[in-house]
């Protein structure tokens, strides 16, 4: 499982003219599942991006504040995950792209869901996209910052 993680002051995602998902300040995740994800997978993908401590800390006494102090859990901030298959790419060979490593859509999109609902069961506010839709997504990077997680076999590599 292959997910991008961006710090994000505002996102939210369009199907249709119609937006279906939507937060403020929080974390934006696209998440790509490849052939032999698991369960394991999502939850610890899930684990790992409520504890991030990559949120600003509050200033101490003398007004300086840690950069990277605080989690999406701890700032109250929420999480909008959404899928896309297209991290699973290998760019190996010529100039198309090749999915190969991708999940089936029906076994993907249950652990797309599930990296969700963990999030959610750590107290997070979750919104999502549409499994399979063509989507819009708008996004109001804060910093900069973007991460890349990757897990295999249960384990953050």
């Amino acid at each position: 499982m292959r997910t991008l993680v961006q710090r994000v002051d505002r996102a939210h995602v369009d199907v249709d003219g119609e937006t279906v998902g939507a937060i403020g300040r929080g974390l934006l995740l696209f998440v790509g599942v490849e052939r032999g994800d698991t369960e394991a997978c999502a939850r610890a993908t899930a684990d790992k991006v409520a504890e991030l401590r990559i949120f600003p800390g509050i200033a101490d006494e003398g007004g300086r504040a840690r950069p990277m102090d605080c989690s999406v859990l701890d700032v109250g901030g929420a999480c909008l995950v959404v899928s896309q298959f297209t991290l699973a790419a290998s760019l190996r060979k010529g100039r198309r792209p090749s999915f190969d490593a991708a999940m089936p859509p029906d076994r993907a999109e249950p652990l797309y869901l599930a990296v969700a609902r963990h999030l959610e069961a750590r107290g997070l506010t979750v919104a999502t996209g549409r499994f399979g839709a063509h989507m819009h997504v708008h996004l109001v990077n804060d910093g900069p910052v973007t991460l890349w997680i990757e897990c295999r076999e249960g384990r953050i590599l």
